[in-house]
């Protein structure tokens, strides 16, 4: 049962600190939501930034599941998927009155200048949120949605970093305008064939 005691204070501290960011966390505040006694955290991890690193990994293990019945639905064309995964995400956001925002970028602006660890499992994170983007890219060009000569890898990081943009724009509009513009010029413009 240690690894699920581990699952749980990952799965609370993350929920909290993505709404409240990482210096507003409490390690106490971590363990009354998870239901873990006092002292325990110190059991699963060497210190808060530790916690927070490992933080990082459990929030790309959640993107991954959440975007996986899109990127394993045979039915559906590459950019179908992506379609798909930007929707489902301006979804949730609206479900949420527009906060809380990628929990990876958060933690880049509040901690990626202030911990050489935190940055480098971020930059990870991220290169990883644009593996997933070139893949489905390339799988587009496989299937002539996309042109040949474009760089997949290039487009999928605009396509994250312009995202992550739009988010920042959602939170303080709290609207969907933003996301629906960044929707909207990927496909009209950037991922045309």
């Amino acid at each position: 049962m240690k690894g699920d005691t581990k699952k749980r204070i990952l799965k609370s501290g993350a929920e909290i600190i993505h709404l409240k960011g990482f210096h507003h966390t409490g390690i106490q505040e971590i363990l009354d939501r998870a239901g873990v006694p006092k002292g325990s955290f110190y059991n699963y991890f060497k210190s808060k930034e530790d916690f927070g690193i490992q933080v990082i990994d459990f929030y790309v293990e959640q993107f991954s599941l959440l975007i996986k019945k899109f990127l394993e639905d045979d039915a559906l064309t590459p950019f179908e998927k992506i379609q798909g995964i930007l929707g489902w995400f301006i979804e949730f956001f609206k479900s949420r009155d527009y906060a809380y925002g990628c929990p990876i970028g958060n933690l880049s602006q509040e901690m990626g200048d202030l911990s050489p660890e935190f940055r480098i499992k971020l930059k990870q994170a991220i290169d990883s949120m644009v593996k997933i983007y070139a893949a489905l890219l390339s799988e587009a060009q496989k299937a002539g949605e996309l042109s040949g000569d474009l760089d997949v890898q290039d487009i999928a990081g605009f396509i994250v970093s312009s995202w992550q943009g739009a988010l920042l724009r959602m939170k303080i509009e709290k609207s969907s305008g933003p996301l629906e513009n960044h929707r909207k010029f990927i496909f009209s413009y950037l991922l045309r064939t």
